[in-house]
């Protein structure tokens, strides 16, 4: 589907590993330090994409306007640092899928809204991205997704051109970046969707709901 492709990147949570374990943990360990019951990781899972936001909003029904977001969302931070890299997970296919597209001299890379307070330690502890030709955080350029400049920064630092590269992400934040920067889009349906969500509203130009099904988009080798 896709031709002259150099570079594959990918969105970090919920599209190349599962983060929503630690992500409802941290939220979770601030319901029971209030004497709130726990949650089951069944709640916090759709909206781990979603970060701090989701997660608080989840555990407390909280919104970013509630005067006490700010503090409850530093408090989530460093719950968050101190267990990042205790139940998080690469995605069944990923590491097969990696490892085919460095066969197709291919190269590929990071491109999330996580700050890189989080992201460079957890990239660091994931042997996975050794090989990661560039991995862009949400503060790593003025704007986050869906602004373009964070993947127009990615194809910068690994000197393609964007219609070089294709972006695959499971938000569709993700897929309008991906358009506006010039993109090829694809959208990753086993990803932290709810269950209402309708990939078909992203404009996507195509969607594979496994991992290993991104290589059929790319041709053969």
């Amino acid at each position: 589907m896709f031709s002259a492709v150099r570079a594959v990147l990918f969105d970090l949570d919920g599209t190349l590993i599962d983060s929503a374990p630690d992500l409802g943990a941290a939220a979770d360990k601030m319901r029971t330090d209030r004497g709130l019951p726990s949650l089951p990781l069944e709640r916090y899972r759709p909206m781990a994409g979603v970060g701090a936001r989701g997660m608080l909003g989840e555990a407390f029904g909280m919104k970013p306007d509630h005067p006490e977001f700010v503090a409850l969302r530093e408090e989530f931070f460093m719950n968050y640092e101190l267990c990042m890299t205790e139940r998080t997970s690469v995605f069944d296919g990923v590491h097969e899928l990696v490892a085919e597209i460095l066969r197709r001299n291919l190269a590929w890379g990071v491109v999330t809204n996580k700050s890189a307070r989080f992201t460079d330690p957890l990239t660091r502890s994931i042997p996975l991205f050794a090989t990661a030709g560039t991995v862009i955080s949400g503060d790593t350029t003025p704007h986050a997704k869906p602004h373009p400049a964070p993947l127009l920064e990615a194809a910068a630092r690994l000197k393609l051109e964007p219609a070089q590269c294709i972006y695959v992400g499971d938000d569709e934040r993700d897929i309008v970046a991906g358009h506006a920067a010039g993109m090829g889009t694809v959208a990753a349906a086993y990803g932290y969707l709810g269950a209402k969500t309708d990939l078909k509203r992203w404009g996507a130009h195509a969607e594979i709901k496994s991992p290993g099904e991104l290589l059929q988009l790319l041709g053969s080798a």
